[in-house]
């Protein structure tokens, strides 16, 4: 069965109204204190130790239903155990926490928001155990199906996958989100299924905080950014690096060092290793590695791409080959050799994420509703199976709270 993902993803967001009179009652909840555990019902309690961190789960969900999750984690053996269910609104697929961790941010991925073309942010409060979230305020995207979320700077940054471009929306002191500013991509590239126009996918800024970076599928682009006054200003060149024709770059992650990126491309199974140029903002090419084994034939389309802290094992998901692709990562960061091909142990890997420790992965299966937990061996990279998971209804993202 030939894929489509632009189908596909919009389907799980063609409920196309975000469905205010939903959020509000979610609102509403957290505000009461006789509700807010039915929006922010813990189901367990876990005991702090040293050998536990905290995570979030982002997932596609409707309305009015759970769809943030909170786990312990315990480090030390992989065990799951959930703290509370939140209901967050419709699809909050993608979060990012404040440096303090007292505020999160979390794109609705929807196609129409009080009757225009466009998804929505929100923002919340983070209780001091984690377990709830108030709604402060939520506003338009400037396009549809927002996907990805960063903050730096009181700004927070949105990519609009159906809109085909990004947004800087300002923060205020109390939290509060004010009106987004909308930059426009443009570009299209020679897949007619995927590429028929601009595709933003990934937004974020560089680690020295000089440029920031939006990643487009459907341009076959990386354009650069300065952020000035809380403004996206299209840097000069605009296009800090140009991807091979039909390759579709989804993700970027930077080497712990700065000196190097890596660019996880959708539509041709690849990732490109990246030597950034800091005085002017662009990337150039060192080398192109597939996410794949060689005897592999069918169809899979990388999501996430992720860097260990040590800047040793550079990690990518295939959704379809359903994998987490490892590589070791050598020359300070300039060269990639594969390690190993670990099955996710569910269908379409959409995230993953690496414990503060940096012991455990969690995978979030997308299509089995599951979150998956690997042992992760921190000298060779490699990945090895447990016999941990939690059943999530379309997870989304994992963003640890530690």
């Amino acid at each position: 069965m030939r894929y489509f993902p632009n189908l596909i993803r919009r389907m799980l967001v063609n409920r196309n109204a975000l469905a205010c009179a939903g959020l509000a009652l979610a609102m509403a909840a957290c505000n009461s204190g006789t509700e807010q555990n039915d929006t922010a019902a813990t189901t367990t309690t876990a005991p702090e130790t040293m050998e536990n961190a905290t995570f979030y789960v982002g997932s596609y969900a409707e309305p009015d239903s759970q769809s943030i999750y909170l786990y312990s984690l315990n480090e030390q053996t992989g065990e799951l155990t959930q703290l509370s269910a939140i209901k967050a609104g419709q699809n909050p697929s993608y979060l990012t926490l404040s440096n303090g961790g007292e505020r999160m941010y979390a794109v609705n991925e929807t196609q129409e928001y009080e009757g225009k073309q466009s998804g929505a942010v929100s923002s919340f409060e983070v209780s001091d155990d984690g377990k709830s979230l108030e709604l402060i305020n939520q506003v338009a995207t400037g396009g549809g199906a927002p996907c990805y979320v960063s903050v730096v700077d009181g700004t927070v940054l949105v990519a609009n996958y159906m809109g085909g471009n990004v947004a800087a929306v300002p923060v205020a002191e109390d939290g509060k989100l004010g009106q987004a500013q909308v930059v426009q991509h443009k570009g299209t590239g020679p897949n007619k299924d995927r590429q028929e126009k601009p595709h933003a996918h990934y937004i974020a800024p560089s680690p020295d905080g000089k440029y920031v970076f939006a990643v487009d599928l459907g341009a076959d682009k990386v354009f650069g950014y300065k952020l000035e006054n809380g403004k996206l200003v299209q840097h000069q060149p605009s296009v800090a690096f140009s991807a091979a024709a039909g390759s579709g770059p989804r993700h970027l992650a930077f080497h712990p060092n700065g000196k190097y990126a890596y660019l996880v491309h959708e539509l041709n199974s690849t990732v490109t290793v990246l030597k950034y140029n800091p005085d002017n903002g662009t990337f150039s090419e060192e080398q192109v590695i597939t996410t794949l084994p060689a005897d592999f034939e069918g169809d899979s389309y990388p999501a996430a791409v992720k860097v260990s802290a040590d800047g040793k094992f550079v990690y990518a998901s295939n959704r379809g080959h359903n994998s987490i692709a490892v590589f070791s990562v050598g020359d300070e960061g300039r060269q990639l050799s594969s390690v190993q091909h670990m099955s996710t142990g569910g269908n379409w890997p959409r995230d993953f994420s690496i414990s503060p420790s940096g012991s455990i992965m969690l995978v979030a299966n997308e299509r089995s509703n599951q979150v998956t937990v690997f042992k992760r061996e921190k000298n060779s990279g490699k990945l090895t199976a447990t016999a941990y998971e939690a059943q999530v209804h379309k997870p989304v993202n994992i963003v640890f709270r530690d």
